[in-house]
């Protein structure tokens, strides 16, 4: 009852905590799969991505984000999803559109779905134990090193926010 009633709390708070470890395999776009049980013991902040969204120069800060704490174990996993109307058409496009534009080298999924009855696994399991799911590109979603949900955050919190900031630099100590 007790942990019910925290993770309401924190819902209610906009900070979603989950019951149990999330997880899951996405398909890479880079060919193969990304299983996020390999990076068990590490901080993950999963991001749904989109190239032609307002919010797309998010990209920088994310980049940013990674850039500063991946040596000390974060992992940036950009989702790119097409829910939003706002994707391009192809995987080899959103790669290029990445690499061209934000010279972006963390780590990315192909266009997958982060909403609905078709929503990637990943995404069902966090709402089915947090409430939260995106409402809009850009929308963030710090798992911790243990697998458990520590917050989520909408579009326009931006990566290098000190609200993100903090909650990461508490993951990796």
């Amino acid at each position: 009852m007790r942990r019910f009633l925290l993770a309401l709390t924190f819902s209610l708070l906009g900070q979603a905590v989950a019951a149990g470890p999330v997880g899951g395999t996405f398909a890479s776009i880079e060919g193969g799969q990304i299983d996020l049980e390999t990076w068990r013991g590490r901080p993950v902040l999963v991001v749904n991505t989109a190239s032609r969204c307002g919010f797309t120069g998010q990209y920088d800060g994310l980049q940013a984000l990674y850039d500063r704490y991946r040596d000390r174990g974060l992992v940036v996993l950009a989702v790119p999803s097409n829910d939003f109307r706002q994707e391009l058409a192809t995987e080899a496009a959103v790669k290029d559109f990445c690499e061209v534009n934000f010279d972006l080298d963390l780590p990315m999924t192909e266009i997958t779905p982060v909403r609905g009855t078709n929503a990637h696994p990943f995404y069902r399991a966090v709402r089915a134990e947090t409430g939260f799911r995106p409402k809009w590109n850009f929308n963030k979603i710090l798992v911790g090193a243990d697998g458990q949900v520590v917050q989520t955050w909408g579009s326009s919190t931006r990566p290098r926010s000190p609200a993100i900031t903090r909650q990461i630099e508490a993951q990796l100590r």
